[in-house]
């Protein structure tokens, strides 16, 4: 099968996913290779790299989300024993590809967004398009999006929505929340917010509030920091990690983390010699995001805040050695 029909196949299925030939063309998956998909969703990045990894490569298909692991599973299913699922939390990535015999491999793909699944089904309280429980959650576990809005301060409230959601009228937000709550669900806070502080932009006003507390949620920021390392640890030399953010927050933290891991001094500039005895893990091989073409943004909306980035793993001698 080309890559139109590819295309044309998962677009019917209602899965469109984000840069799909950039995230294949920089992976580079090959006969043999082994991977993992650490956010696998609804398996349109891990068909293609399945396909061009044929006849004989791995990939370990992780997920959080039982439903989106459960149609990854029938979607993959003709892969057989070449893929493996599992459910589980990136943050938790090195444990589980250990555990999975996936301890050296040549490419980890990390696509951070939601997907059109998961917003459009009322029940998961991710969007404020429809009426919904104020859940967010993208698993099963933890605290959900009510228990944040009716039982933190306003203070703690306020942090969350300017810190997460750059929201800059998070204090006024807050403060409504507070006042009117108890509030369980996704109209009763999207209408509030919007009696707040009015339509002030094309978005909608309970955008960035939305966008904030399902990664208070879903700790998306901490869990984000705390695997990055480990990818790279898993990595083989010369395999190759690629990441998709889609707000500034996420993808600061991997511009600043490949950043750091391509250079062998981490030590502030003022000190005369180094003393940190960091060494260079990565080669950044983006130094600049890829975004969507316009011929995407068009076929799928949701793609136009995307960023790709991608570096490599470096050998034993590093850089400069």
């Amino acid at each position: 099968m080309n890559e139109t029909s590819r295309e044309l196949e998962i677009g019917t299925l209602g899965h469109i996913p984000v840069l799909y030939q950039e995230v294949i063309a920089w992976l580079h998956p090959r006969p043999g290779g082994v991977y993992i998909d650490a956010t696998v969703g609804l398996g349109g990045h891990a068909a293609g790299i399945l396909e061009h990894s044929a006849p004989d490569g791995r990939l370990l298909a992780l997920d959080i989300d039982p439903k989106a692991l459960k149609i990854a599973q029938q979607r993959l299913a003709s892969y057989g024993e070449r893929v493996i699922f599992v459910q589980g939390r990136h943050i938790d990535l090195a444990k589980l590809a250990h555990a999975h015999g996936f301890a050296l491999v040549d490419g980890i793909l990390l696509d951070l967004g939601v997907s059109s699944m998961q917003l459009e089904d009322p029940s998961r309280g991710f969007s404020f398009q429809a009426e919904g429980p104020l859940d967010m959650r993208m698993g099963a576990e933890g605290p959900t999006a009510a228990e944040l809005v009716n039982t933190l301060s306003e203070e703690e409230l306020a942090h969350i929505i300017h810190e997460y959601g750059e929201e800059r009228f998070a204090r006024r937000i807050a403060r409504a929340i507070v006042r009117e709550r108890p509030l369980h669900t996704t109209k009763e806070l999207a209408d509030l917010i919007a009696k707040t502080i009015g339509r002030r932009e094309r978005i909608h006003p309970a955008t960035r509030t939305f966008q904030a507390l399902r990664i208070a949620v879903n700790e998306e920021l901490f869990s984000l920091e705390a695997t990055l390392p480990q990818a790279v640890e898993l990595l083989a030399p010369k395999g190759r990690l690629a990441v998709i953010a889609f707000h500034s927050l996420e993808d600061r933290i991997v511009k600043r983390f490949m950043r750091q891991e391509s250079r062998n001094c981490i030590c502030p500039p003022r000190l005369p010699q180094c003393v940190c005895g960091h060494r260079a893990s990565l080669r950044v091989l983006t130094p600049k995001p890829i975004r969507p073409s316009a011929t995407e943004v068009a076929v799928n909306p949701r793609s136009r805040s995307a960023r790709l980035r991608v570096a490599e793993k470096l050998g034993p001698e590093g850089i400069g050695a």
